[in-house]
């Protein structure tokens, strides 16, 4: 697979703001259709083209409209097409930038089952440039799968993706935000034997240089030198030891104060350690590492567009392991901040690494920080699959994470951090405890835990431990990582919305 935001990495989103669809030469034409009939805009210049055909099925119900409903109509008459693929977006006040996003995404999942020389996808004169920037976004990210290691792969990008009725730049800004997701997206379902924390530090590498960003990576030393034990004591138990990654790109000029942090947590394998997951539990630990690929990510993309933002992406890398030097139930870890850790349960890791992470970017005085993280099981149990749970200590900066989110579509929720649950994560013998008391709102008393690294800055904890990882295929997406958050990163960095 060629490497993300590289100049050569072959094929092409190409847009065309004039050709129209009964002109040009696709093996499909892709135009999108809500509830209720044709009506107008672009759906009804591909159906005049194409005789009266859409709407002459729609009219006998085989067509609806419905929510990411696709069918194709093969040899449709008039067309130099093989085929128009009809796809649904459900009620037209509902349609938004996600909505779009999947739509595009389902399409585009169900025609990369077998190679595809050209594809024309209709662009909506109603829709605004965010929107149509989520719609190519989706096309390019619904025809790659998560088949990294397949022979006969299930999924094949299109040769030349066409965007009729679209903007140069639009749709370039789109085909950069599916580079970040389909980036997340592979080092997540690389397998763990390949990715651990020396080469997730050296795929960070590699993407530093493709996109002009400036990079440190801290080894085992270097770690111990800056005192970050809590990072040390969860990589202890594996042969592999932790990195650090640090990523900076400089969009303003002047000064060295980052406007905006971004820490994921990257756990490259989570055997639960001494508290060991079951088997079924651990299959998919490879996830683990979900915040950190995001992070990354996000930030080459912002990098890519040029965005006019100083950031720093910072993350933590560790394996958690159970060789006999693993960290011990019992044991109190001094993080780099001077708090100490009692450990009760060492499944408990990924909180431990980000308090080293979260110290470290806590020194580089950002104006505001934002994590994300594959967090704890008690988030999805709230919230469920699909959902991310926000928790901060700064109400202007969380409405704001939660509007960038929202604008591309991705759900979030906001969930308490009052006073109270501090209490939960205090302990006899340390400062803190790496859980709280019992099994009850233990997302919670994880963000509470984290909070206490900040520092007082303005920050927003995002646990998308449900939707990292999509263990089932959905219509628009293959099972297996989901590039959950780089997109409300991006739109984020963009400034206040």
């Amino acid at each position: 697979m060629p490497p993300e935001f590289s100049p050569a990495r072959g094929g092409g989103i190409v847009a065309d703001p004039s050709a129209r669809p009964d002109t040009v030469e696709a093996d499909a034409i892709v135009t999108f259709l809500t509830e209720g009939g044709v009506g107008s805009g672009a759906v009804a210049t591909v159906d005049a083209a194409a005789d009266g055909v859409i709407s002459r099925l729609a009219s006998a119900g085989e067509i609806t409209g419905k929510r990411y409903e696709c069918v194709p109509i093969l040899a449709p008459p008039r067309l130099r097409s093989g085929q128009i693929v009809v796809a649904g977006l459900g009620r037209r006040e509902d349609v938004d930038a996600g909505v779009l996003h999947r739509a595009a995404a389902t399409a585009a999942r169900q025609l990369a089952g077998r190679p595809r020389a050209r594809v024309a996808f209709v662009a909506d004169a109603r829709w605004t440039p965010r929107e149509l920037e989520q719609a190519v976004a989706g096309a390019a990210v619904g025809m790659v799968g998560q088949d990294l290691y397949r022979a006969e792969k299930k999924r094949t990008s299109f040769g030349t993706t066409l965007w009729l009725g679209a903007a140069d730049d639009v749709v370039a800004r789109g085909g950069v935000i599916a580079d970040g997701v389909n980036l997340a997206r592979r080092l997540v379902n690389m397998p763990p034997d390949e990715l651990y924390p020396q080469t997730f530090a050296e795929e960070a590498a590699g993407v530093a240089g493709r996109t002009g960003m400036e990079i440190e990576i801290w080894d085992e030393e270097r770690l111990a030198r800056e005192r970050c034990q809590a990072i040390l004591a969860v990589g202890r138990g594996s042969s592999r030891p932790p990195r650090l990654v640090l990523l900076r790109y400089r969009g303003v000029g002047g000064g060295t104060t980052p406007d905006l942090a971004f820490v994921g947590k990257g756990v490259t394998f989570d055997s639960g350690g001494l508290s060991l997951k079951p088997s079924e539990s651990m299959l998919t630990m490879k996830c683990d590492m979900s915040g950190g690929a995001a992070v990354v990510a996000a930030a080459a993309t912002i990098a890519t567009l040029r965005l006019p933002v100083h950031l720093v992406a910072a993350v933590g890398l560790a394996e958690n392991m159970t060789g006999p030097a693993a960290y011990k139930l019992g044991d109190v870890i001094t993080a780099r901040s001077g708090t100490t850790i009692e450990v009760h349960n060492t499944d408990a890791e990924g909180r431990v690494v980000l308090a080293d992470v979260l110290d470290v970017v806590r020194g580089l005085s950002p104006g505001r920080i934002v994590d994300a993280a594959t967090l704890t099981g008690a988030c999805m149990v709230a919230l469920g699959h699909d959902v991310a749970g926000l928790f901060a200590n700064d109400q202007e900066w969380c409405d704001r994470v939660a509007r960038a989110a929202r604008a591309v579509g991705e759900p979030v929720w906001q969930m308490p951090m009052y006073p109270e649950y501090d209490d939960q994560i205090r302990s006899e013998v340390a400062d803190i405890k790496n859980v709280g008391d019992g099994r009850w709102g233990g997302a919670i008393t994880a963000a509470k835990f984290l909070e206490r690294f900040v520092g007082g800055i303005p920050w927003t904890h995002v646990d998308i431990a449900g939707p990292a990882f999509a263990e089932k295929p959905r219509p628009w997406i293959d099972g297996g990582a989901t590039g959950a958050f780089v997109r409300p990163l991006v739109e984020l960095a963009r400034g206040p919305g």
